[in-house]
């Protein structure tokens, strides 16, 4: 059963699980019936960075755009436009094998795509959740469900993967921002 997680936990990953070296990292969602006329669109992404917190180059970001890292320690399923049905709305692979030793941490996030423009939020999401899952048995070891804690951010840092020592926890992190993806990648470290 998998272990469910609260906003700021921590837990380790490779540690307690030694045979776990690929991991899927399941992203869902649903949005709020409203009149604003557009549809929403949200994007899961990923942005590998060092111990400073910030990716060295674009290809440490991996979203629709570039669906792998150049070490193919991070591969992206694609684009779910409508995030319709029940389960994972998009998911990233992962395999702590291949990631290099340059990279510290990994930040698992969500935008809405064309937020702005279409005059949408976070406030109009419900039964967001990340859940990780072996990649080799299909056992889901953990699940975090972010709750209704936002409302104008137009997106969210997820969850981080982090390295400690030679093992790799999960954090629970939940964090919103305001400006979408550009203000993610600024964060990150990457010009727009």
């Amino acid at each position: 059963m998998a272990i469910q997680l609260s906003k700021g936990q921590r837990i380790d990953l490779t540690k307690s699980n030694p045979d776990l070296t690929r991991a899927i990292i399941g992203l869902g969602w649903d949005t709020n019936k409203y009149s604003g006329g557009e549809a929403f669109d949200l994007d899961a992404s990923a942005f590998l960075t060092g111990s400073d917190g910030r990716c060295t180059e674009d290809l440490d970001f991996v979203f629709y755009n570039n669906l792998e890292h150049p070490s193919k320690s991070v591969i992206h399923s694609g684009d779910n436009r409508t995030g319709e049905g029940a389960g994972d709305d998009e998911q990233l692979i992962v395999d702590f094998s291949k990631i290099p030793s340059t990279i510290d941490k990994i930040a698992i996030t969500v935008t809405i795509h064309d937020a702005e423009r279409r005059n949408q939020n976070f406030g109009q999401v419900s039964n967001a959740f990340v859940r990780l899952e072996s990649a080799d048995t299909n056992e889901e070891l953990l699940r975090f469900d972010l709750g209704e804690d936002f409302s104008i951010e137009t997106a969210v840092v997820f969850c981080e993967l982090y390295r400690h020592g030679q093992d790799w926890k999960f954090s629970a992190v939940g964090s919103g921002f305001s400006g979408g993806l550009s203000a993610l990648c600024k964060n990150f470290g990457l010009e727009v």
